[in-house]
């Protein structure tokens, strides 16, 4: 009996060891045809979103326009107008750079126009002070004064800036891998005091700039023994301008490489940590997309021109702007006034002055006046603010045109005006344009 009973144990035993390996052997399997269908599943969701991406994409415009234009949320088919900025290059307390940019997606065209730091942007040009001086304006924080000065001086209404100091530059150039550049002279010059500490040393020729060499690039003007660019490349301080920007277009041609554009996020590191700007990424994100197929070659680089003056022995030097070169060069630039390659020769020449006090009005009337053919040739702000507007005839002569000049403003009587060179007629728009 007892041997039965021990008999039935082990067979009930080894048949509980069957049920449970045959539950143990069923349980695996059970899991592993559920992990099949959970990544048979994730595997169709990402199918799905990349053929929503790429559609997206191609929808976009394709190429790296379309996935840019994607990933950063911006919109293809937005229209977009022409985006213009302060460019400011800061050694603090003074701006070293300043630049008025601009950049036109629809025709990808771009300006960049260097404004002399030593620009004299105070009331008495016969006692000028240091403080006097377009470069002196930011203070060490203030880019609106400096933002103020410049459209002051150039009948601009420029609402953006961007302040860029050395560190931001020497890491930009750094993570794009260095800049082909053709430094144009031996550069070679030290100051190895506390306050100042610089040390220049570029040999002349093509070569691949890292940060450190691009910082001594952009900041050299002369040599230790005084030697410095030579007269046909532009002097001391137009040949610093001219460096800077034909730098920048280089860093952009750089920059704009694909292989680079995979960089954005460490770019957008260096941009948030060394770049002040009041532009937002709202402001700047549907533009990114077609910077992309931006080609360095469609910039145009000029400079306000003028002479320098120093009225005394005391006083510092400053650099007075010629005005009618000046806003030739505006107008040129960020006004698409005519040139001599594109003159009407049956329309007048005429130039343009606000005396409004409101700076957003004057490209309208820039462009009512081109859109009836005529030739705008010169722009920029009135020297005083005046209430009633008035029209300049120049020549003295063609009345009837004169008229016509009146009309497309629509207030402002006709006077004869002194003799200016290219010049038919002078708009003066007063206050009362305001109210018309």
């Amino acid at each position: 009996m007892q041997s039965k009973h021990m008999k039935n144990n082990n067979e009930e035993a080894n048949l509980n060891r069957k049920k449970t390996k045959s539950n143990n052997n069923k349980i695996p399997k059970k899991k592993h045809k559920v992990l099949k269908r959970f990544i048979l599943f994730i595997f169709i969701i990402l199918i799905v979103l990349a053929a929503f991406f790429t559609w997206k994409v191609q929808n976009n415009g394709g190429g790296m326009k379309g996935v840019l234009t994607t990933v950063v949320g911006s919109d293809s088919k937005k229209q977009l107008d022409e985006i213009q900025f302060l460019l400011l290059g800061v050694n603090y307390p003074l701006t070293d750079t300043i630049m008025i940019c601009s950049y036109n997606p629809n025709t990808q065209k771009a300006n960049m126009v260097s404004v002399p730091r030593d620009t004299f942007v105070g009331d008495n040009k016969n006692r000028p002070t240091a403080s006097d001086k377009i470069n002196a304006q930011y203070a060490g924080k203030y880019p609106e004064r400096s933002l103020e000065a410049v459209n002051k001086i150039t009948g601009l209404n420029l609402e953006y800036y961007i302040v860029v100091d050395t560190d931001a530059l020497t890491k930009l150039v750094d993570a794009i891998g260095g800049v082909d550049f053709y430094v144009p002279m031996d550069m070679s010059y030290h100051d190895y005091s506390e306050e100042n500490y610089i040390m220049i040393d570029l040999k002349e020729g093509m070569q691949k700039l890292n940060g450190d060499q691009a910082e001594q690039l952009v900041r050299f003007r002369h040599n230790d023994d005084g030697s410095t660019y030579p007269e046909e490349y532009g002097g001391e301080d137009f040949g610093r301008m001219r460096t800077q920007r034909e730098f920048i277009s280089a860093t952009l041609q750089q920059l704009l490489k694909p292989s680079n554009i995979l960089k954005i996020g460490e770019i957008i590191d260096i941009a948030s940590q060394s770049v002040k700007t009041n532009l937002s990424i709202s402001n700047v994100k549907d533009y990114i997309p077609y910077a992309v197929e931006f080609n360095t070659e469609n910039i145009s680089t000029d400079y306000l021109p003028g002479n320098d003056h120093r009225p005394t022995s005391s006083s510092p030097y400053v650099y007075l702007l010629d005005e009618e070169e000046s806003q030739k060069i505006i107008c040129k630039h960020f006004f698409g006034g005519a040139t001599e390659e594109n003159l009407n020769p049956e329309m007048p020449n005429i130039q343009i002055l606000n005396g409004s006090g409101d700076a957003s009005i004057l490209k309208g009337v820039v462009n009512s006046y081109k859109e009836k053919g005529y030739n705008v040739l010169m722009v920029g702000n009135n020297s005083k603010t005046v209430s009633k507007s008035s029209i300049l005839n120049r020549t003295k002569e063609l009345p009837d045109i004169a008229t016509s000049v009146q009309e497309v403003l629509g207030v402002g009587t006709v006077t004869n005006g002194s003799k200016l060179d290219d010049i038919d007629f002078t708009i003066i728009i007063g206050k009362d344009y305001l109210n018309n």
